[in-house]
């Protein structure tokens, strides 16, 4: 009897944790988020920074047995190594990975494309694109050699077509975007199964994905998310810096403050303070445009009518420097961004509109200045005399003279005028040697 009361403390215990862990269980009959849905923004250019904010969200999920990745995706494309970096970091995978091109009004456009094949699962959302994923160079232009262009074609074309037939997609809709730089929206990329399936959101998205079967490394998955947390990744400081600067509005600004601050360095010396962040702003800006198809025409045409602008203000063109300056800088914004491949660049007109009209109000304002410069009466030196008004002192020696400025000076009349008197006013017309010409000053 003692040995079974000693056992009495014990089997509470046990009850109370196995009760305890009941308790905690939800409806489903799980015991909590089985499964961890890691969403992660690829919004931007995809360059250097989000192949390395990419990579940063592999390492931190590892091998992710109960893991799914979301890459919400909003892209007008990017550099084709990282986007080959990026396509490999799916391919390698541990766990599903899914593209969603959302929300409403995103595009999945050029190396977006190519990434959203990769993926064991692309979703779009109503009101968006993918396609247009034909390679061109940094300028934005086709590949000038004729035979490294078809080889560049046919290396994306077959990169391409192979994601889309390991995904069970239509190849040969997906190679059209990179030989005809085909777009399509999200009902036509469904119909033509360039994606498999349309979400209009995130939870409708997690509806359609529970219980997908997906093919990792050559097995078969399900996907289950009967009970599952979700986890935003965003990107940490220095790369989400790294990633404005290749915004092309922020490419742009810099590029046009750079030229400004260099030119008027080279005009008016300041101790190298101008130069050297103009230099920084220029630094920022060729990174930017480095990973945007730009029409260096346009470029052209900007750096020019900068310098043509700031010259006016120090050579005196009277504003018709300037004028021809600011339409020069106006033409070049428009045009900067026109290239293939930068269609799809969120870059308005009414931005670089915008900016024109700053720096030709700017500009405006410094002319008046110059000209305000120009029709003031001198204050010192010699023309600073003409015009000011002395009274005639006694003459010293039969020589006339008055105190200006706290300066005796002779003077003489022109022939016209009656000598003056000790005690009249007279005003200065001329200075000859150390000789005040005067008239008689008029009475006010």
């Amino acid at each position: 009897m003692r040995f079974k009361k000693s056992l009495l403390p014990a089997a509470l215990f046990f009850l109370a944790t196995a009760a305890a862990l009941l308790w905690r269980r939800d409806a489903s009959g799980a015991e909590g988020p089985a499964v961890t849905v890691y969403v992660a923004p690829l919004e931007g250019v995809i360059g250097v920074p989000m192949e390395e904010y990419v990579e940063s969200v592999f390492e931190g999920i590892g091998k992710g047995e109960s893991a799914v990745l979301v890459f919400k995706m909003d892209t007008p494309g990017g550099l084709v190594d990282s986007m080959s970096q990026i396509m490999s970091k799916i391919a390698d995978a541990d766990f599903p990975v899914v593209v969603w091109v959302g929300p409403s009004g995103a595009r999945a456009a050029s190396a977006g494309a190519f990434i959203a094949q990769a993926a064991h699962v692309a979703a779009m959302a109503p009101g968006t694109n993918i396609g247009a994923a034909h390679p061109v160079t940094g300028g934005g232009g086709d590949i000038e050699d004729s035979e490294m262009n078809r080889k560049v074609i046919n290396d994306l074309t077959a990169k391409m077509r192979s994601f889309a037939q390991e995904r069970g997609r239509n190849a040969a809709v997906a190679e059209s975007m990179v030989t005809d730089s085909v777009s399509l929206t999200a009902t036509e990329a469904y119909e033509q199964y360039v994606i498999d399936f349309i979400a209009n959101d995130e939870r409708d998205l997690m509806e359609k994905l529970n219980g997908r079967e997906v093919k990792i490394k050559g097995r078969d998955a399900v996907i289950s998310l009967d009970s599952y947390e979700i986890r935003q990744v965003g990107m940490n400081l220095r790369l989400r810096a790294l990633e404005i600067f290749s915004r092309p509005d922020i490419a742009y600004l810099a590029l046009l403050a750079g030229i400004f601050l260099i030119v008027l360095e080279t005009r008016a010396p300041g101790g190298f303070v101008m130069g050297v962040t103009g230099g920084v702003l220029l630094l920022i800006a060729a990174y930017g445009l480095r990973v945007l198809p730009v029409n260096f025409a346009g470029v052209a045409l900007l750096a020019g009518g900068i310098a043509v602008v700031v010259i006016d203000l120090f050579v005196g063109g009277v504003g018709i420097l300037s004028i021809a300056g600011v339409c020069a800088m106006l033409v070049g914004g428009l045009m900067m961004f026109k290239a293939p491949g930068g269609e799809l660049l969120n870059v308005s007109a009414g931005f670089i509109i915008g900016a024109t009209a700053t720096v030709a109000l700017v500009d405006l304002i410094f002319l008046f200045l110059v000209c305000k410069t120009h029709f003031r009466k001198p204050t010192s030196g010699i023309e600073g005399l003409i015009g000011e008004r002395a009274t005639i002192l006694n003459a010293g020696e039969g020589v006339p003279m008055v105190i200006l400025h706290g300066e005796y000076w002779r003077i003489s009349c022109d022939g016209e005028h009656l000598p003056p008197a000790p005690g009249d006013e007279v005003e200065v017309v001329g200075v000859s040697s150390m000789t005040l010409r005067v008239k008689p000053a008029k009475k006010e």
